[in-house]
């Protein structure tokens, strides 16, 4: 394989069809797109291209061969992308967005999807919700809701003199907070112990919540009044956020026409199960990263702490939790390994809402998301280690 003398050693990106959920060719290589020239193509019948360097089965990798769990990845496969059909055909003209939220779910994480008023937020979390057979729960926070509203609270039973346990939404797979900045402070820790341990402690006896466990979360960045914003503890606990934007003249067309009578999430039916979506996760903690790839995550993350613009830099977590959404994306694209294009596909909506700017960068109109690209654009992409090329 010849590579360009600029990039050496590094990755190849094989992406079916050009996006996760595509039926996996023999030799599936594809050129990565990205802002800089990061990977090099491979050419059409070149014979020395039997794999790429980063796929672990060149390697005799430990459970990183391909072959290994192919059923089950060509179902997981078939699963999500059925799932993200039945998500775009509600949320037209907004590529992408299905998969990070899949990605999400897959990497037991959660998503705070934050953009202005009607752009399609909750409609977002509930074509998820009714894609899935599952519980869902959707709370509307407000001023006055309290802790006990999101938990349960225990009943005292006059015929029994006992108290029972009446569960609060929170008992869901898949639970919808609609404007949780409305809420108060008291109430949003509510949800601290809930997203990052998946239990809940109400008068001193701990509940466990179900499996899968996914907070979708949404806030609106405009009308401050009457809102708390979400401390940096609780935003940490999201693995990603997304907005969702306005869509492009066609697709807005295409929303009238088939809204015009009726909304496409009354004739929603679910596509997968919960105890189905339970078993891709725990394949996706199974597919392998190399070390190489790690340090990617690290110097990636490691980078935002040093930044001038940045007063406070990501979190340890959000190293983890980057590597657990690239091996979600990495599985979604038909891989048993993750390549740094899936690091990279995933850094912006992963870190972003970790940062606090400094006053001079915020007022130079530099957003989070810049910074980010600045990281991703400038910190160089590893070659193989040598322990990784056994």
């Amino acid at each position: 394989m010849q590579h360009d003398p600029r990039s050496p050693g590094l990755y190849e990106s094989p992406e079916p069809n050009g996006r996760p959920g595509g039926p996996v060719p023999p030799v599936p290589v594809r050129t990565s797109a990205g802002v800089v020239p990061l990977y090099v193509p491979a050419r059409a019948g070149d014979p020395a291209h039997n794999g790429h360097p980063g796929d672990p089965a060149q390697h005799g990798h430990p459970g990183g061969a391909v072959q290994h769990g192919a059923p089950q990845l060509a179902e997981l496969v078939e699963a999500t992308g059925r799932v993200r059909a039945a998500i775009e055909s509600v949320v037209t003209g907004r590529p992408g967005l299905a998969d990070i939220t899949i990605a999400v779910l897959l990497a037991e994480g959660h998503l705070l999807v934050e953009d202005v008023p009607g752009v399609g937020k909750t409609t977002l979390a509930k074509a998820l919700a009714r894609s899935i057979d599952c519980e869902v729960g959707r709370i509307q926070f407000t001023p006055d809701l309290l802790p006990s509203d999101l938990t349960g609270v225990n009943i005292f039973r006059s015929g029994t003199h006992e108290f029972e346990f009446r569960a609060g939404p929170v008992f869901s797979n898949i639970v919808i907070g609609d404007e949780i900045n409305r809420a108060s402070p008291k109430t949003q820790s509510a949800l601290l112990e809930c997203m990052e341990e998946g239990q809940t402690t109400v008068d001193g006896t701990t509940h466990a919540l179900p499996r899968p466990f996914l907070v979708v979360a949404t806030q609106n960045p405009v009308e401050m009044e009457g809102t708390y914003p979400l401390p940096e503890a609780q935003r940490d606990r999201f693995m990603a956020r997304i907005t969702v934007g306005y869509p492009d003249l066609a697709a807005e067309l295409l929303m009238l026409e088939r809204q015009e009578a009726t909304t496409p999430l009354s004739h929603l039916q679910p596509v997968t199960d919960g105890a189905s979506m339970l078993r891709y996760a725990a394949l996706v903690r199974g597919v392998y990263a190399s070390s190489s790839v790690k340090r990617y995550v690290l110097s990636l993350v490691t980078a935002t702490r040093g930044h001038q613009g940045l007063k406070l830099g990501a979190s340890p977590r959000a190293s983890l939790q980057l590597l657990k959404a690239a091996k979600a994306m990495a599985a979604m694209s038909g891989r048993h390994h993750v390549l740094p294009d899936d690091v990279q596909r995933l850094a912006r909506p992963v870190i972003a809402h970790r940062l606090i700017q400094t006053t001079e960068s915020r007022l130079s109109g530099v957003t989070p998301e810049q910074l980010v690209d600045e990281i991703v654009q400038r910190t160089p992409v590893p070659a193989l280690d040598p322990a990784d090329r056994r």
